[in-house]
């Protein structure tokens, strides 16, 4: 049984169009807005012209990606692109009251290996209370839910103290140059929920990651006489196993809020390339990966455990110590970042969701990956993620959302946006 607090949020929730959620996921899953594609722009064009529809004041920028590339605390990125759009929408005035961001990332990660999937990723199925397809949970269904709690509000003619903002931003999957530019351009508020997937829980932390390059070199030669070379795919095995000691060390002390994760803080190498013919012993072994950082720990800390890390490894080999790996940075960076402790907002949210589910506020966690929360909370926004869909079914040829949970946020956001902003 949902609980109002008074006739206007009861207006708003009778005004949520739950045939037309379906319909406007199903839309936003069909453009296949790969980070960095044409058709992350194009959706940004589309979104545009939605909030506009829905009365806000619009602000759709090319980004300027030179001078935000030059910025000290540019967080990176992992693919090229020559363009960036952002997208804002605010309701009209300044308003009296607070000013709630509600956050979403337009851009989803390549399908991969298009025989794991039922048909096309990019043309959305529907099968029961399920939408598949590539994003529809990361995060298309968390971008439907806003704009379907929008439209809500404004069907119900509910007037605002306050001020409610969309901030829908691109590049969140590979740094968050969206977000990093948004926020640049000055746009800000009082607090921010981002419609990550969070599986009915309440994230209010993220921990961080980097993408770290190590460079192993060999001794190249014929196959048939390897004796006389040095393969870089052996003088890498030293170093592959000290990753795996680091990651046990730096998961050692664990933080309340990721202890339910069996590996809070992981060290993973993703890519390895070495060689380039059968019969020659590789000269050179290139390994990138993926370095957790924990809730609070320093970005150049964190790099400076894995470099000594290596360092020390290279010291006690009898090739390395003469032929030392090289250990670079490419990609994005993504630091850590958290609610501060007993901040308001996630208890608004968790008691919103209450009331809309007849249940218990939500349970309260940290994210072991990194996301926008950590930009707008390093410009002192408080912020926490809370979203339809599952994290473990993102990125993957099963990624999927029900319907039913994307109906559950949508009414949640509806009544978060209006006790945070306060009704006229």
């Amino acid at each position: 049984m949902t609980i109002c607090q008074n006739e206007r949020e009861s207006a708003a929730l009778a005004a949520v169009d739950e045939a037309g959620l379906a319909g406007l996921l199903t839309e936003l899953i069909a453009v296949p807005s790969v980070t960095g594609s044409a058709a992350e722009s194009e959706l940004q064009h589309l979104l545009g012209r939605r909030l506009e529809h829905l009365g806000l004041d619009v602000d759709l920028w090319s980004m300027d990606l030179l001078a935000l590339r030059a910025h000290p605390d540019f967080p990176g990125t992992e693919v090229p692109r020559t363009e960036a759009w952002g997208l804002v929408g605010s309701t009209p005035g300044q308003g009296e009251g607070p000013a709630l961001v509600l956050q979403g990332h337009v851009d989803v990660v390549p399908p991969g290996d298009l025989g794991e999937w039922v048909g096309d990723p990019f043309v959305p199925r529907v099968m029961g209370d399920a939408v598949h397809g590539r994003g529809a949970c990361d995060m298309k269904a968390g971008l439907a839910a806003v704009l379907t709690a929008l439209a809500a509000i404004r069907t119900a003619g509910v007037r605002l103290r306050g001020r409610l903002a969309v901030h829908f931003v691109v590049g969140e999957e590979d740094g968050g140059l969206g977000a990093f530019g948004t926020l640049r351009r000055g746009h800000t508020g009082d607090a921010c929920v981002i419609a990550e997937p969070t599986g009915s829980t309440l994230m209010r932390a993220n921990a961080g990651a980097l993408t770290f390059r190590i460079e192993v070199p060999g001794k190249a030669t014929h196959g048939s006489t390897r004796y006389a070379g040095v393969s870089a795919v052996d003088a890498f095995l030293p170093v592959y196993r000290a990753l795996a000691a680091l990651e046990t060390r730096r998961n050692v002390e664990r933080h309340p809020l990721l202890t339910g994760y069996p590996v809070p803080c992981p060290v993973s190498v993703g890519t390895l390339r070495a060689g380039d013919w059968a019969s020659s012993v590789p000269g050179l072994l290139v390994a990138e990966g993926r370095l957790g950082v924990r809730l609070g720990e320093d970005v150049a800390h964190a790099r400076a455990e894995l470099e000594a890390c290596v360092a020390e490894v290279c010291a006690r080999d009898a090739w390395l110590r003469d032929h030392p790996a090289r250990v670079t940075w490419p990609g994005g960076k993504f630091a850590s970042g958290s609610l501060p402790e007993g901040h308001p907002l996630a208890a608004l949210v968790g008691h919103a969701h209450a009331d809309v589910t007849g249940g218990r506020p939500l349970p309260e966690a940290g994210a072991p990956y990194g996301s926008d929360l950590r930009l707008y909370a390093a410009e002192g926004i408080p912020t926490v993620q809370y979203g339809p869909g599952d994290i473990s079914l993102a990125h993957g040829p099963r990624e999927q959302v029900r319907l039913s949970e994307v109906v559950t946020v949508t009414r949640t956001l509806v009544l978060t946006a209006l006790r945070a902003v306060g009704t006229a």
